[in-house]
């Protein structure tokens, strides 16, 4: 078969070595006769897939042995209320830095637990950049600072997080989690949803320190505490056990590639491929993100004074070339490709040269 250009921004591309082993391994696990999604969550069997993923993702990281490692589900949508309602406690408030969309889904669920206020916001630039540490106001009351590490949908990344001394510092990593090594102990707690560049959805990543969880407030439903979780090694219920199987192929390959500091070189190099031609295009690509904090994950962008008709033209003509998911989210139109862990160097050539014979027949 031909595989297509996915450009995807979740669920997103998944490395093809990782699905041909699960191909490989799907009817019959390990011997057992049967597929892992058919066995008991409780067996010793997928006990050893989910302590794998976790030691992998814990050696991948180099997060500290202070912290534990959490497999949910629910998304990072669920995280949103999650982390209000187990931190939250009287007379505290949550801090938010309001960096686009999915930070601002993150404010509003907040608001609904408890007392939510905005430290910083890129709101007046229209989300198109991130703000500076300089510009972070935070309450003397605030249980935690919550950052959004990469916005899919605007195109934006830190490139460096914010120092807080004391106040735990939150992320959500959905969009960028194991594309670049990140220093975990700088953070209280990490979330990620598993279909970007973790694996397939139906999988959220927790990486929380181990102090703010001792005991979560007995007043929330047990599912929605964060230590029911973590003294259960996530096996409280009936996980997402193929998710997690998932994820654990995935890091195997992340691994292999020769970890984090390799991956984020080779991602650095692919989306050069497609800035390069945002950028020597003379005006008729218009990049979205400020170039000082433009995302190597989600590459946002327009054509000519945003130019809909010729988008949709882009769009039309890209799909028929064999490219999946280059239309830009509803909210915001445009144009968007992104370019996870698993999106190879040959799809982002692919993109470039596209880019240019469209450009060269429709200046």
């Amino acid at each position: 078969m031909t595989r297509a250009y996915n450009f995807n921004a979740g669920p997103a591309a998944i490395p093809l070595e990782v699905l041909q082993q699960a191909q490989a391994e799907f009817i019959d696990y390990d011997g057992a006769g049967m597929a892992l999604m058919e066995m008991s969550h409780r067996s010793a069997t997928y006990e050893k897939v989910n302590q794998e993923a976790q030691d992998l993702l814990r050696e991948l990281m180099n997060i500290p042995d202070n912290y534990k490692i959490l497999f949910l589900q629910g998304g990072a949508s669920t995280q949103f209320a999650m982390i209000p309602m187990n931190f939250l406690s009287e007379g505290k408030v949550g801090a938010y830095v309001d960096t686009g969309a999915w930070a601002g889904k993150a404010i509003k669920e907040a608001k609904t637990v408890g007392e939510a206020v905005i430290a910083a916001s890129s709101k007046e630039d229209s989300y198109m950049r991130v703000p500076q540490a300089s510009e972070i106001v935070v309450p003397e009351n605030a249980a935690y600072v919550h950052v959004t590490s990469n916005e899919t949908i605007g195109g934006v990344q830190y490139k460096a997080f914010p120092e807080l001394g004391n106040v735990p510092l939150i992320a959500d990593m959905s969009s960028d989690i194991l594309s670049r090594p990140v220093d975990v102990s700088k953070f209280g707690l990490i979330y990620a949803g598993a279909q970007k560049n973790l694996g397939p959805s139906g999988v959220t990543v927790v990486i929380v320190r181990e102090d703010l969880i001792a005991e979560s407030p007995k007043s929330i439903p047990t599912m929605l505490r964060y230590d029911t979780h973590a003294k259960a090694n996530s096996l409280y219920n009936t996980p997402p056990s193929f998710a997690v199987y998932m994820v654990g192929l995935v890091l195997k390959w992340i691994k292999a590639k020769g970890g984090l500091a390799e991956v984020e070189r080779y991602n650095l190099n692919k989306t050069k491929l497609i800035y390069d031609v945002i950028d020597e295009s003379n005006g008729f690509y218009e990049g979205c993100a400020n170039k000082e904090d433009r995302s190597p994950m989600n590459i946002t962008f327009r054509i000519q004074g945003k130019n809909e008709e010729l988008e949709k033209k882009f769009v039309k003509e890209s799909e028929a070339a064999g490219f999946v998911g280059l239309k830009g989210h509803r909210d915001v139109g445009g144009l968007r490709a992104s370019t996870y862990n698993a999106v190879p160097l040959e799809s982002c050539e692919a993109l470039a040269k596209f880019m240019k014979e469209f450009q060269a027949r429709n200046a």
